[in-house]
C-alpha cells in the first residue's frame, strides 16, 4: 500500500451517512512517568445500528484503548472510513464524469473515553500491555506521520488461493491493519504485549495473476481507452446504491454473471486500476489469528 506525501482536500460531492469522528480530540501530551495501560477493543461493524448481526459473520471493527494511571482518564483511537464503507469499495458513476468518482479516504480518529459497553457486549475489551508516558508520545508521533501518509481505505486483499501460504497480490488498509501496525511500534518501542490470541477480520477476493490496467488519466483521459473505460463503468454499476428491492435483485444477479460466471473484477488500488481474473471460491470472510508482536528494543522502564 503506496504512503503519499500529503492527505488532500475532501470532494463537497463526498457525504457521510454518519459524521466522521464527532467527539475528537487531539492527542494529549503524557507525561514521562505516567503508566498507561492499553487495551484490545473489537465489536461488530455497524454494531450501534444492527447489534451483533454482522459479528456472526465475524464482520468486525477494531480499534485500541488507553488508560493513564496519573490521570485515570481513559481515550480510544481507531482508523476507519470518511464516507463509510460502500464509498470506500466502490465508486460512484456521476453524470457528465468519463472517470469513477472515488470518496475513499481513511483516517485515525482520537477521542476521550472508552464505550465500554459497546465494546464489551458483543465485542472484546482486554488489557494487551502497559506502556511508559514516554512510548506513548512517541506513538502518538508516529500516528500524525501515519494518518498523513496512508490516506486511502482498501476494503479488499487479493490473493491467489485460500491457502496460507498463498501468493498476496494486494494487502487491505483498513482498520484492523491500523491497530496491527500501532501495535508493532509499540513492541518496537519495547511495549511486551500479554500472551492471548488476538483475530482480524478480512474480506478476501481470490484471483490469478492481476493485469495492470493504468490510472485514471490513461484509461479516462482525452487520449484514453474507451473500450477499456466503458468496461469499468459498465461493470461498477451495479454496486451504486438501491432504491427498491427489485432493483437490488436485478444488479446482483448481474454482479454475479460478471465475477462468478465470467471471472472478473476491476480493483482500483493506489490510484490505478487492475484487471482481476477471478478463481474459485471468488471471496471469502476469514476470521484469522494475528499473534500480538515482539518487540525488537529494550523496554522504557515499565
Amino acid at each position: 500500500h503506496r504512503r503519499f506525501d500529503y492527505r488532500p482536500k475532501t470532494d463537497p460531492y463526498c457525504q457521510a451517512r454518519y459524521t466522521f469522528c464527532p467527539t475528537g480530540s487531539a492527542i494529549p501530551v503524557m507525561k514521562e512517568e505516567d503508566v498507561i495501560e492499553v487495551y484490545r477493543l473489537q465489536a461488530p461493524v455497524w454494531e450501534f445500528k444492527y447489534g451483533d448481526l454482522l459479528g456472526h459473520l465475524k464482520i468486525m471493527h477494531d480499534a485500541v484503548g488507553f488508560r493513564s494511571s496519573l490521570t485515570g482518564k481513559n481515550y480510544t483511537m481507531e482508523w476507519y472510513e470518511l464516507f463509510q464503507l460502500g464509498n470506500c469499495t466502490f465508486p460512484h458513476l456521476r453524470p457528465g464524469m468519463d472517470a469513477p468518482f472515488w470518496c475513499n479516504q481513511g483516517a485515525a480518529c482520537f477521542y476521550e473515553g472508552i464505550d465500554d459497553a459497546h465494546w464489551k457486549e458483543n465485542g472484546t475489551l482486554v488489557l494487551v500491555t502497559t506502556i511508559s508516558g514516554t512510548m506513548f508520545n512517541e506513538m502518538a508521533k508516529w500516528v500524525k506521520y501515519d494518518n498523513e501518509t496512508g490516506i486511502y481505505y482498501e476494503t479488499w486483499t487479493v490473493q491467489a488461493s485460500p491457502d496460507k501460504r498463498s501468493i498476496v497480490w494486494f494487502d487491505s488498509y483498513e482498520c484492523s491493519k491500523f491497530i496491527l501496525r500501532t501495535y508493532q511500534k509499540l513492541a518496537d518501542l519495547g511495549a511486551v504485549f500479554k500472551k492471548i490470541q488476538t483475530n482480524y477480520t478480512s474480506i478476501i477476493l481470490f484471483s490469478g495473476e492481476p493485469i495492470y490496467l493504468g490510472n485514471e488519466t490513461s484509461i479516462f483521459g482525452p487520449l484514453g481507452n474507451k473500450t477499456l473505460a466503458a468496461a469499468i463503468r459498465d461493470f461498477y454499476y451495479p454496486f451504486k446504491p438501491h432504491r427498491t428491492v427489485r432493483e437490488f435483485f436485478v444488479d446482483l444477479l448481474k454482479i454475479i454473471d460478471r465475477v462468478i460466471l465470467h471471472h472478473q473484477f476491476y480493483l482500483f488500488y493506489n490510484l490505478e486500476y487492475w484487471f482481476l481474473p477471478m478463481k474459485f471460491p471468488y471471496l471469502k470472510i476469514i476470521y484469522e489469528e494475528v499473534p500480538l508482536p515482539i518487540g525488537s528494543k529494550t523496554s522504557f522502564g515499565v
